[in-house]
């Protein structure tokens, strides 16, 4: 009993730390004063407009919009067949292509944006924005094939095995039994790849140019110079629109399929 009684403590004490931040970013988003302070002194919503006004941060946010979902698309393309390459593969060394595959992962984010930089940029001297495209692919490859994996493991393979015996071919099987079954993997993968991929900050720090920068820099670039409550009010819009998604996602595909 004492026993329980500890560990429901200790998972108050964990939800109170991650809770009692947000809601103290929450309140300072209404505040009408000039700098951020907690409590607020006044009531105002002019710092939620000043989110919607802002030229950069609307064309920042288009453009994270617009890297996000094409690497997060591009990676899906390449990893699902990558993923489904090594479940089925018996080849040795599988281990070691895996973990080449999800070294994206290992490798601290700001080594990997100065060595993008060094290759697509002062080498290649491709353009800052198919760059950045490329450089938030392979920040985003690595998640889709690990999740999608991990569904393919779970996956019984004699199923397609059948399918092929039955006369179907090995790649109308692959579409037609296997993609089904592992739908809710694609999916999480997809949303996993995508919050990274918009939230990215070292790789799109080396990778941003003029006119080309991802709203994270954007906005680590306003916060250099401003302390005003603009900050709060787009947490506070972000943290809507993330909670908005998972209500559409429970809705359509269900939280509890995206944990299979």
């Amino acid at each position: 009993m004492g026993k329980n009684k500890l560990l429901t403590a200790v998972a108050v004490l964990v939800f109170a730390f991650l809770i009692i931040p947000l809601c103290i970013i929450t309140v300072t988003a209404f505040g009408g004063g000039s700098a951020i302070t907690f409590p607020i002194d006044s009531f105002s919503l002019k710092w939620f407009v000043n989110v919607f006004t802002l030229e950069s941060f609307r064309n920042s946010f288009l453009t994270s919009l617009e890297i996000g979902l094409l690497a997060t698309v591009i990676a899906l393309l390449v990893g699902v067949p990558a993923a489904y390459a090594l479940a089925r593969s018996g080849m040795r060394g599988r281990g070691i292509l895996k973990s080449v595959f999800l070294s994206p992962t290992i490798v601290p984010g700001i080594v990997i944006g100065f060595v993008l930089y060094q290759f697509l940029v002062l080498t290649l001297r491709i353009p800052v924005f198919t760059g950045l495209l490329a450089g938030h692919f392979m920040v985003t490859l690595p998640y889709v094939i690990r999740v999608v994996g991990s569904s393919l493991d779970q996956f019984d393979f004699s199923i397609e095995e059948a399918a092929w015996s039955l006369g179907c071919p090995k790649m109308k099987a692959f579409f037609r039994v296997v993609l089904p079954n592992i739908t809710s993997g694609i999916s999480a993968a997809f949303m996993l790849a995508f919050i990274n991929s918009f939230n990215n900050i070292p790789v799109s720090m080396f990778l941003s140019g003029p006119g080309v920068s991802t709203f994270p820099a954007t906005l680590m670039n306003y916060i250099e110079y401003n302390y005003n409550p603009t900050v709060s009010a787009v947490s506070v819009v972000l943290m809507a629109a993330t909670m908005l998604i998972m209500v559409i996602v429970d809705k359509t595909l269900g939280i509890a399929s995206l944990a299979k």
